[in-house]
């Protein structure tokens, strides 16, 4: 089995470096800069509790010298994926299945979902349908991210906590492939349950970071700065209020309350959202992925989103100033 890992960063990173350990997989990563140069030099170290470990993976620039893969893990974030369409086409096979690991609604959400709405690109995450129609809503597999990682330097990975890498096909199918990757990833010390209704899954994740983390940027707070205090608390709760409202409008459902979320969000304790490192780093944030297309989709729905509608068009500005677009 032939996986290639498309950006080797914090979870990249942790992802390739447990196939690799693991053996069972051919895996390669998609990297670059000092990062790449130490990949290729002395392999890729994974520091946790449980120590550290360092494996040597096949690492490259040139997705072209990879040739076809039977999994492509996407673990970029999702306003980095229309500039990479050139370098990923290599590495599609016919059968070749695309696991999309961003934050944020994907760009697929609507492909065989069923209803009114079936097929529809979603113009936040994918304008003009360019994912859609260079990758191929097929070929998906989605996936949501729960553990935390951080590169602690060029070749080193952190995993903070966390192991949870819920898998599921758009169309709630049980299928061959989804089953084969979750048994990999199991024994890559993942835990990768396959869902019949992966959408669930991506809005509970999505209710966090939709509010979490816009707040967060704005404010400077970590997470259970903003979540303690009653004025920034307030703000996050009517947001994923008129979050949920949306979601369930489009059939998820929320298996836990707002107020279990912002707890359990709470609980993580002193921790930098990523959008707020992004700010501090100066790198572009996800507010299309995360806020924005939860706007497009409000409208779509005929929900209103005042709340979410005001934090968007601040933590735009913040990143206009910032340079951070």
């Amino acid at each position: 089995m032939r996986i290639c890992v498309f950006g080797a960063g914090a979870i990249g990173g942790l992802v390739g470096a447990r196939l690799a350990a693991q053996g069972d997989a051919e895996v390669s990563l998609i990297a670059r800069g000092a990062h790449l140069a130490v990949l290729r030099d002395k392999g890729l170290t994974l520091k946790s509790e449980e120590g550290e470990t360092t494996v040597t993976v096949r690492a490259t620039d040139q997705a072209a010298d990879l040739g076809p893969q039977d999994y492509v893990f996407l673990a970029l974030k999702a306003h980095s994926l229309p500039g990479i369409i050139p370098s990923l086409k290599p590495l599609l096979a016919p059968e070749t299945a695309v696991v999309t690991a961003q934050n944020g609604v994907p760009w697929w959400y609507f492909y065989r979902h069923g209803g009114v709405h079936e097929g529809r690109r979603i113009e936040a995450v994918d304008p003009n349908g360019v994912l859609w129609e260079a990758i191929g809503p097929q070929r998906v597999i989605g996936c949501v991210v729960h553990p935390a990682a951080e590169i602690e330097s060029p070749g080193v990975i952190r995993h903070i906590e966390g192991d949870r890498l819920p898998l599921g096909e758009p169309s709630g199918e049980k299928t061959e492939r989804t089953a084969n990757l979750a048994a990999l990833l199991s024994s890559a010390g993942f835990r990768a349950p396959v869902r019949p209704q992966i959408r669930n899954e991506i809005w509970v994740k999505l209710w966090g970071n939709l509010s979490l983390n816009p707040v967060s940027a704005l404010t400077g707070g970590k997470l259970d700065e903003i979540c303690a205090d009653p004025g920034t608390r307030v703000i996050i709760r009517a947001m994923m209020v008129e979050a949920q409202t949306i979601g369930e409008a489009l059939g998820a459902s929320f298996g836990i309350d707002v107020d279990r979320r912002i707890a359990g969000a709470a609980a993580v304790g002193a921790h930098k959202t990523s959008m707020l490192q992004d700010l501090e780093l100066g790198r572009p944030m996800e507010i299309d992925a995360l806020v924005t297309a939860v706007q497009e989709l409000g409208r779509l729905t005929g929900q209103a989103t005042p709340t979410i509608d005001i934090v968007e068009a601040l933590i735009r500005q913040r990143a206009k100033l910032a340079g951070c677009l």
